[in-house]
């Protein structure tokens, strides 16, 4: 990927109107640089990935303007996710002269008069390949085919996909996230035998979250996350606590103990919503129309937060649900206004376009790649230099690797095993991406059968940002928590992190000022005091995982080599400084590394 300052022809730089900082009227530079290789190309077929905000939308309409005046194409056809994305689309082409029809049905047969094409849905071509067939070879057709990757979902998409479009004499794909969690092929996407023999598909122009983020084109995004301790009872009646994300407990616990969390019963969710309400009034501070937006697993969870949330400001949240037909409309009504928070099931994680969505709590089980960085995706959209985004999320292994892996380009590759699971990035999914994106009726009502939420309480746990953490732990409403939360709305990524390690700095040294006049007001126990422990073992754990995971190197060879550092036995015989000790120089290792 080149980085190259901006420029080109003349274009509104990104939908809606509001384009990040020195881009317009100008494309942007990957867009120009794209557009270049495709028009010295003219490819029958052409992949372009691009991270979620970057202006894929723009571009696309760029090379439908050129194809069109060039006499190449009399039609286009746009392929969406959702009928949601169908009437965004036919808006953004609208703003450029090319007349869409969004509204389009497979019953009416042709579309509207004065308009040159079509959007539809995947669904809509997949029922009727032959009838959008049969209109794709009546003209000469381009093709854009949004967030791509879900043609390969069912072989009956896929399948219908490749008969509806197989005549286009042009398709254009998309995507921002072009892995997928499963092996099945993505249509008209070229794969690539790798050094292993491993098919992976090969994108023409790629343009990933790191350039973007360079070239000030999408926000830094700081992940707040929060631990705390959960109980809850087995369906078996044995009550169970354990330490949200927790490194040395087993799956099971993890997940049930993820699920307590989002119990809007506990407490653990309404000092998250909280937290991150005081954070969107200090972004509100300097971007004064910033909103947030409440991921939630199911229509239950998703009322009951917005309940909460009215009572934390006094204000009633937008709330989008997937049976409610006005979804697309107070979409588009939040988007314009500048009401403080939304709250949507997971259908709203991919493609809504919000650009003023700055504040974010992932209050869903879902941990695929997949639909992780598309969730991420909502919050990226840079409007102007400086806009920064915050995502608080539950401290779980899961989502912590998803995380500090923000900036990792990655492909969809085929031949892989079914359960391959080793960088905890390409497992496979529980169900389909379309039905990651709507209410899971059926498995979610199975999975919160199987425990009771007891109790919940939240603590504030570390900031990830660009591969590092960040942060001592605190109580909510603590020192420790707030010098996170008034971090300024308004900071460039490298001001982020010096921000970050200067307050953790200061964390640091408040906390060993404290630390004497503590030791000198209590008497040391006669006998260690074995839950403390314990919790610094898993403590030390968490860490140590969290700093495997950054750096590739095994547990075992960081345990080893802090034992070096820090002298002591194994963590096992360790005593209660010589835990510490080792936590420390952690701490230090994650300052000192960029």
């Amino acid at each position: 990927m080149t980085e190259t300052l901006f420029g080109g022809p003349t274009l509104p730089p990104a939908y809606p109107e509001r384009a990040a900082w020195g881009t317009a009227p100008k494309l942007r530079a990957w867009q120009q640089e794209a557009l270049d290789l495709y028009l010295k190309n003219s490819p029958r077929d052409f992949l372009a990935v691009a991270t979620p905000g970057a202006g894929k939308t723009t571009f696309a309409l760029r090379i439908a303007s050129t194809l069109i005046d060039s006499g190449a194409v009399n039609r286009v056809t746009i392929v969406a996710p959702t009928d949601h994305l169908k009437r965004q689309w036919a808006d953004a082409a609208a703003r450029v002269g090319i007349a869409i029809d969004p509204n389009f049905k497979n019953s009416d047969g042709q579309h509207g008069r004065g308009f040159i094409g079509v959007a539809v849905t995947y669904a809509q071509v997949a029922s009727k390949p032959l009838l959008h067939r049969a209109k794709t070879e009546a003209a000469r057709t381009l093709v854009i085919l949004d967030e791509i990757h879900h043609g390969g979902e069912a072989l009956s998409w896929g399948d219908g996909l490749r008969e509806a479009f197989d005549p286009a004499v042009r398709r254009l794909s998309l995507t921002g996230t072009p892995f997928r969690s499963d092996t099945s092929p993505i249509p008209f996407v070229e794969y690539a035998e790798d050094r292993d023999g491993i098919r992976r598909s090969k994108a023409d122009y790629t343009y990933g979250y790191g350039n973007a983020l360079r070239d000030h084109v999408v926000r830094p995004v700081m992940f707040m996350a929060y631990s705390g301790q959960m109980r809850w009872r087995t369906s078996a009646g044995e009550e169970m606590a354990a330490s949200l994300g927790e490194a040395a407990v087993t799956k099971d616990i993890t997940s049930h103990a993820w699920r307590t969390a989002l119990n809007p019963a506990g407490e653990w969710i309404p000092a998250v919503l909280a937290g991150a309400d005081k954070r969107l009034s200090e972004v509100r501070r300097t971007v004064p129309d910033a909103g947030g937006l409440v991921i939630a697993t199911d229509h239950e969870d998703a009322r009951a937060y917005a309940g909460q949330l009215k009572r934390i400001t006094g204000e009633s949240p937008t709330v989008i649900l997937s049976d409610d037909a006005k979804a697309s409309s107070k979409i588009e009504e939040f988007s314009a206004g500048d009401k403080r928070w939304m709250v949507a099931v997971r259908m709203v994680s991919e493609g809504v376009d919000v650009p003023r969505l700055s504040v974010g709590v992932y209050a869903t089980s879902t941990s695929t790649p997949l639909f992780f960085a598309q969730a991420v995706g909502r919050f990226v959209r840079a409007r102007k230099r400086g806009e920064t985004a915050s995502v608080f999320l539950p401290s779980v292994p899961q989502l912590m690797a998803l995380a500090n892996s923000m900036e990792m380009e990655r492909d969809h590759a085929l031949d892989r095993p079914e359960k391959e699971d080793g960088d905890g990035l390409f497992n496979p999914e529980d169900s389909l991406m379309e039905e990651a994106n709507r209410e899971e009726k059926a498995s979610d009502s199975l999975t919160k059968g199987k425990f009771e939420a007891l109790d919940s309480q939240a603590s504030f746990d570390r900031v990830l940002f660009d591969g590092g953490e960040f942060g001592t732990g605190g109580e909510v409403g603590s020192d420790d928590e707030l010098d996170f939360l008034g971090i300024p709305g308004l900071l460039d990524a490298e001001q982020v992190g010096t921000l970050l390690r200067q307050r953790q700095h200061e964390q640091l040294n408040r906390k060993n000022r404290k630390a004497p006049a503590a030791a000198a007001e209590s008497q040391a126990p006669l006998v260690p005091d074995h839950r403390m422990l314990m919790d610094l073992r898993n403590e030390l754990a968490k860490n140590v995982a969290a700093w495997s995971a950054r750096t590739g190197t095994p547990h075992g060879v960081v345990h080893t080599k802090l034992r070096t550092v820090c002298g002591g036995p194994p963590v096992a015989q360790a005593n209660e400084e010589q835990l510490k000790s080792r936590l420390r120089k952690l701490q230090d290792w994650f300052v000192g590394r960029k």
